[in-house]
């Protein structure tokens, strides 16, 4: 495609046309000569915005990057109504990719009935690599929204499913040939199989409904980078317990494989919940078939420690995410 803001025909072929759910809470989208939306809301109701940015997910990034904007709306409580998506693609991209990813992008919009509001798409040569940054509009209850530093001391945290999917998923999704020559396919398709399950959508409403404290998206920087941020949030401290964190046999031998720590590898569909009674939410959880663990409690004190058999630790301030080395 050429350098510069798609065209009209192009932005009606291959995106517009694929984008066909709607919700009564959009009042008008954005469209051809029309760079705003508007949304209703309800008495007692307020507006919850998030923005995230993805690259190098190669074939799935437009679901990593619903996923993604949506699972932050989630951790405050918010129900997701709309996403805005601004597009920047190399100059060598596709039409055809393009309307592929906007077909992604509306299958996963339409399962939880969010309707696209607006973006933009443009081609330019400052990206090598598509970047998608969307930005999720939802709505919640205003007595029932969650932040991140709400939680308090001496409560457990809970985190749902396994840490390092996203990062695993999206390594398959671009080393998927160099993977089959070193590990079996069933293997490698059970990773592919892992992509649903980086929506945290059905576990957060749970908690929501379950009087959770606080709720923190695991994403960019893995489980510890996610604890960090929940800590300095709170101003709490941590004691995790390294053995009680979810991780698949899969992620920790493409890990191994790539030299990664799993520990800092994405891992969007992860959610860390703080509550009073960590293990009545896991068994919420799992009657619902949402695999969930205590992973440790906040504590009075400053310190962030992690706990090893014994042996004593304490997590450093965020890194960049494992998935950049690949």
């Amino acid at each position: 495609m050429k350098v510069g803001k798609i065209s009209e025909a192009a932005l009606q072929r291959s995106v517009l046309k694929q984008l066909k759910n709607r919700r009564e809470e959009i009042l008008f989208c954005g469209a051809v000569g029309e760079d705003c939306a508007a949304m209703k809301l309800s008495e007692g109701e307020v507006c919850v915005f998030s923005s995230n940015p993805i690259t190098g997910s190669g074939k799935i990034q437009g679901t990593l990057a619903i996923y993604s904007a949506v699972n932050n709306l989630a951790a405050s409580g918010a129900e997701a109504v709309g996403v805005l998506i601004t597009a920047m693609l190399p100059e060598n991209f596709k039409e055809s990719r393009l309307k592929e990813l906007a077909e992604q992008i509306e299958e996963v919009c339409e399962s939880f009935h969010i309707q696209v509001m607006g973006g933009h798409t443009e081609v330019t040569t400052a990206v090598k690599e598509p970047v998608f940054s969307v930005t999720a509009v939802g709505k919640a209850k205003e007595k029932e929204l969650l932040r991140t530093g709400y939680a308090k001391a001496n409560q457990d945290i809970v985190i749902s499913k396994w840490i390092g999917m996203e990062g695993s998923v999206a390594i398959v999704a671009a080393k998927e040939k160099e993977l089959l020559e070193r590990f079996p396919k069933a293997m490698i398709d059970k990773i592919k199989e892992m992509l649903p399950k980086c929506c945290a959508l059905p576990e957060a409403a749970l908690a929501g409904k379950s009087g959770v404290s606080a709720m923190h998206d695991v994403s960019s920087g893995g489980i510890y980078g996610a604890l960090y941020e929940l800590s300095e949030a709170a101003g709490v401290g941590l004691e995790i317990d390294l053995r009680a964190i979810p991780i698949g046999q899969e992620t920790v031998e493409i890990c191994e494989y790539l030299g990664l720590n799993p520990y800092y590898l994405k891992s969007g569909g992860c959610m860390l919940m703080v509550c009073d009674h960590g293990q009545e939410l896991v068994r919420i959880l799992e009657k619902e078939g949402i695999h969930a663990a205590v992973i440790g409690r906040t504590t009075p004190e400053n310190a962030k420690t992690i706990l090893n058999e014994g042996e004593i630790s304490y997590l450093e301030r965020p890194k960049a995410d494992e998935l950049l080395k690949v």
